[in-house]
């Protein structure tokens, strides 16, 4: 039986996950992660790192973060524990959805999942206190294939839920797309 009930979504190869969970008097199991069913989905690279982030204030924005290539990467975004609004930006160049974004809400409690494919920017508006994150990573991080774009980019116009609490100095510094940005 697939542990995993895949939604696809307005963007191509952009994927909602939704994990199953068996529960019962003790609490639940659900698998987290399964090469072998995640591979139906895009996710055909082994996990080449995975990354944990807590973020302490209802309202953060973190993101909108991407490597350029040689170092694209794919990633299965999850979130343990709060809530978060969850964006990909299409930034593959040539693409019918480019700059285009689409979001959803993860929790602790949907159990939900994000697979965002080599090509999109991402980034999310914790919508609790305490939002914790957990990422797999078909890449490791390269520091010198870095990018990003601005989350209040009027170009991008993302209807995030919640005023911004914080922004990095970083994500905030990212300058707002010009019409020359091609895409990656």
């Amino acid at each position: 039986m697939a542990r995993f009930v895949v939604d696809s979504t307005a963007l191509d190869g952009l994927k909602l996950i939704h994990r199953r969970k068996l529960e019962d008097s003790r609490g639940f199991f659900s698998r987290f992660f399964c090469a072998e069913e995640l591979a139906h989905v895009g996710f055909t690279q082994p996990v080449a790192q995975m990354n944990h982030t807590m973020t302490r204030r209802c309202g953060s924005v973190r993101g909108l973060h991407f490597q350029y290539p040689p170092h694209t990467e794919d990633k299965l975004v999850s979130c343990l524990r709060g809530e978060i609004f969850d964006v990909a930006v299409d930034i593959r160049r040539g693409s019918p959805t480019f700059l285009h974004w689409h979001a959803e809400r993860l929790s602790a409690e949907n159990g939900r999942s994000l697979f965002i494919p080599k090509g999109f920017a991402h980034g999310f508006q914790t919508l609790t206190d305490d939002a914790e994150l957990l990422y797999l990573h078909s890449t490791p991080h390269v520091q010198s294939a870095e990018g990003g774009l601005n989350p209040a980019d009027p170009m991008l116009a993302i209807a995030w839920p919640l005023s911004f609490a914080e922004v990095s100095q970083r994500d905030a510094a990212h300058a707002c797309l010009t019409p020359e940005f091609g895409g990656i």
